[in-house]
């Protein structure tokens, strides 16, 4: 972890958000005081999700579909 003085930090901006970027912590202090941090973002780019990781580690039941079809049928048709 880095630490540098606001000015610093001001002139040399572009190479320390590089080095950031690269995964390196800056502290930036004012009169020797950490005061803010800079630190490379999370990736938005998540994974792929693999699928077919919970085949067979559950089951549903055959009439899975037509489960409580009454009971939600009557909510819509009852006045």
């Amino acid at each position: 972890m880095q630490t540098v003085n606001i000015h610093e930090a001001k002139t040399h901006f572009s190479r320390f958000v590089d080095q950031a970027e690269a995964g390196e912590e800056i502290v930036i202090a004012r009169a020797g005081k950490p005061v803010a941090r800079l630190v490379a973002l999370a990736s938005g780019n998540k994974p792929l999700r693999k699928l077919g990781l919970g085949k067979q580690q559950f089951t549903f039941p055959e009439y899975f579909d037509h489960l409580e079809t009454a009971p939600i049928s009557d909510m819509f048709e009852s006045n």
